[in-house]
This record gives C-alpha cells, sequence and structure tokens, in this order.
C-alpha cells in the first residue's frame, strides 16, 4: 500500500522562544516533504501579523509551499483582502479561508459593520482573486449547526463558492469520518475531503478542546489515556492510538492526511515513520 501525501499545520510564534520552537519543528518535518503546510489565525485575528511574517519565512527559508490562514473576525472587507494581498507578495497563492472563531471573551460570532459576513463571502473573494483556497469542516457535527445535514450543506456552499478541498476537524474514530465523507458524496460534493488528525501530546487539553468542539471520544479511548498517563506510557500510546487511525484510513482509500502538530514535531514524525514516510534531506535554506 503506497504511503499518503501529507500536510502539515503550524501556529505562529509569539515569542522569542515560540520562534525557536517553530523552526525547530519545521527543521524536523520538512524532511517528510510535505505537499503543503500551514500557518494559523489567532482568534480574533490576534495574530494576524506574525502569520504573515511566518508565511513568508517559512516558504522563504524551506521551499516549502504555504498557506496562510484567513478568517472573517474583527476586520474589515479591505483590511483581510489587503492581508490575502501581502501573502502574494510574498509569493504565497494557497489560503485556508475560515469564519473564525469569536474574539476572548466572547461567545458568539459578529461581523465587522463593513467585513465579510461569513466564511462564503470570503472564500469567494479569495478565488475571485486567483487564490488556492481551502476550508474547514466537522465529521462530528459543528456545535453551532443545526443538523449534521446542516454542515454538510454549508460545506457544498463553501466548495460551490470556490474552495478546492476541505480539511476536517480531528477526529478519533475512523468510522466518524468516513460516514461523513460518504455523506458529503451524497450530497454531490466532489472536491477532496482531507481528515485532519491530531497526535495527542497533551490528553487533558486535547480531550477538553474536543468536547468543547464536539469532537466525539470513544470510552475506550479516554479509558486508554488515563491508564497510559498512570503508567508514564501517554507519548508511546498517543503515537499508537494516530497511527491505528492513520492507517486505517488509508486502508479505506485516503490518499492525503492532514496533521495538526501544534508546533510539536515529535509525534507527528513518529506517525508518519510507522506509515512508511521515509525522511529525505532536510530543505533549509538557511546558511
Amino acid at each position: 500500500m503506497p504511503s499518503p501525501a501529507i500536510s502539515l499545520e503550524f501556529f505562529p510564534p509569539k515569542s522569542l522562544q515560540g520562534s525557536f520552537r517553530l523552526w525547530d519543528c519545521i527543521q524536523t518535518l520538512a524532511p517528510l516533504a510535505p505537499d503543503w503546510v500551514s500557518v494559523t489565525y489567532g482568534a480574533g485575528g490576534t495574530t494576524r501579523e506574525l502569520t504573515r511574517d511566518a508565511v513568508a519565512a517559512i516558504g522563504r527559508e524551506f521551499g516549502l509551499r504555504v498557506a496562510g490562514h484567513l478568517t472573517c473576525v474583527d476586520a474589515s472587507r479591505e483590511e483581510t483582502m489587503q492581508v490575502a494581498r501581502e501573502f502574494r507578495r510574498a509569493g504565497v497563492e494557497d489560503i485556508v479561508a475560515l469564519r473564525g472563531d469569536p474574539p476572548e471573551g466572547e461567545k458568539n460570532f459578529t461581523a465587522h459593520p463593513d467585513g465579510f459576513a461569513d466564511s462564503v463571502e470570503l472564500i469567494t473573494a479569495l478565488a475571485g482573486n486567483g487564490f488556492n483556497v481551502r476550508v474547514g469542516c466537522y465529521p462530528d457535527t459543528h456545535p453551532e449547526a443545526g443538523s449534521a445535514k446542516a454542515d454538510i450543506d454549508w460545506l457544498k456552499r463553501k466548495i460551490d463558492a470556490g474552495a478546492s478541498e476541505a480539511i476536517t476537524q480531528f477526529f478519533f474514530d475512523a468510522d466518524t469520518f468516513l460516514r461523513f465523507r460518504d455523506r458529503c458524496a451524497d450530497a454531490g460534493i466532489a472536491a477532496p475531503i482531507v481528515p485532519g488528525l491530531l497526535p495527542v501530546e497533551n490528553w487533558e487539553k486535547a480531550s477538553k478542546f474536543a468536547d468543547a468542539c464536539g469532537a466525539f471520544i470513544p470510552n475506550d479511548l479516554r479509558a486508554g489515556f488515563d491508564v497510559a498517563a498512570r503508567d508514564d506510557r501517554a507519548d508511546l500510546f498517543a503515537i499508537a492510538q494516530a497511527t491505528e487511525l492513520a492507517d486505517r484510513l488509508v486502508e479505506e482509500g485516503c490518499d492525503h492526511l492532514h496533521f495538526y502538530t501544534l508546533n510539536r514535531p515529535e509525534l507527528t514524525r513518529d506517525v508518519c515513520t510507522a506509515l512508511g514516510l521515509a525522511p529525505r534531506p532536510a530543505l533549509s535554506r538557511v546558511a
């Protein structure tokens, strides 16, 4: 069975120490030859400039295809498209377009008076300006969606607006993704649906985030991580869990996996190695 293609998500550094961590992460994972990598955009656009600078530096220094994240939160249309133009000047033609989470302290998304009302409007503008646009999707129904069908109908609107593919929120049950993929196909969505995987570096944080975003956690997985933590085998269990999930997805025809690295590269590297992805010489152009 051929090894899958991969893509990787990083987040922008907020300190000098964070910059070193991001660079170490890329140095570790670049030899896996990802198809592309992305840099996230903080809640409320709080890392707008940091994301722009990180995207430019990664492309320049490592020769990787980089996608910048862009959201609708707390910015006018002109401000948002200005960021897109800055991405383009840095040689970036790929954007992950998201509505975005509300700013810290707010429960609900409220569009900027002069901003994009939702992700579909943002996607339409970006695709109309020649960007390759990727979007998010949710195998476990988004907490704000009225139903699973409404969630998929919204995804179809995003694809119809010009998105080239969708990347899922992380999930822990392969059947959850496979059922979702089938429902997308039944709804007439022909664009690739790429599974997003989270090798768990901190189970307490990961499980809280999963609960908050509605991601289903099987009971045996909760129990397994609890036992592994008591036995000081949490990393080994996380690698085994993510590798087993990834292997099942590849068996079911997934030829591309997206990894949420959290700027902690070791688990992602070990999972990819277990899947048969052989490292290549480092790509850094840094002298």
